[in-house]
């Protein structure tokens, strides 16, 4: 997500909340900010719940200028969501794409999501449910979902046309790399982004694998 914004050249336009020395951002400009300053937000180690009073006043408009843009603040998270979905699976696209499946395939898989995470900080907190504890329910479901697809994709990984038997064995390994990336996370959060996601990660890996 990028953090610059770029303001109209409509010079006689206003902010929706502002003096006339502001401009009124493009469309889908506002959103964006509002999403990269709740993700910032939550980059801070040891943050609180963030209110939509904070995030309003961080963005420098009103809370009624928010809900312009999201019917609640469990949408915005959504928004977040949306965000870490599509790299995720991105991701896993590019190493499917490029490698075949086996062990290899899945580990590069780990590595890439966790790498992801420790590159966003405040995308780790929405990903190992931290920032959303206290929210809507149904974003942690949609995160469950998200680990559902990731658990998904590694056992296909690892499961064998030449050893069906090994299926077993694929859906376990897939469940315990699962398992250490939410730990691994979890970890990254409660350290205050210091124990990272990414420490000794090969050595773990070929543990596991």
């Amino acid at each position: 997500m990028s953090d610059s914004e770029q303001a109209p050249d409509h010079e006689h336009e206003r902010d929706e909340d502002a003096t006339p020395a502001r401009k009124r951002p493009r469309p889908g400009e506002r959103r964006l900010q509002i999403l990269q300053t709740l993700a910032a937000m939550l980059e801070q180690p040891g943050a609180e719940r963030v209110t939509t009073a904070g995030l309003a006043a961080k963005i420098g408009v009103s809370e009624a200028a928010l809900y312009r843009h999201f019917a609640s603040k469990a949408q915005m998270f959504e928004g977040l969501i949306d965000f870490v979905d599509q790299s995720a699976m991105g991701l896993i696209r590019q190493v499917t794409d490029r490698e075949p499946a086996g062990p290899q395939q899945a580990g590069r898989i780990v590595a890439l999501l966790l790498q992801f995470a420790e590159k966003n900080p405040g995308m780790s907190r929405v990903m190992n449910g931290e920032a959303l504890v206290l929210e809507h329910e149904r974003l942690q479901e949609r995160i469950n979902l998200l680990f559902d697809k990731i658990e998904a994709q590694l056992r296909q990984s690892l499961k064998t046309a030449e050893a069906p038997a090994s299926n077993t064995d694929a859906q376990v390994a897939a469940s315990v790399l699962v398992a250490f990336m939410q730990g691994r996370l979890q970890r990254f959060a409660r350290s205050g982004f210091k124990r990272l996601p990414s420490e000794h990660l090969q050595a773990a890996l070929a543990r596991m694998l």
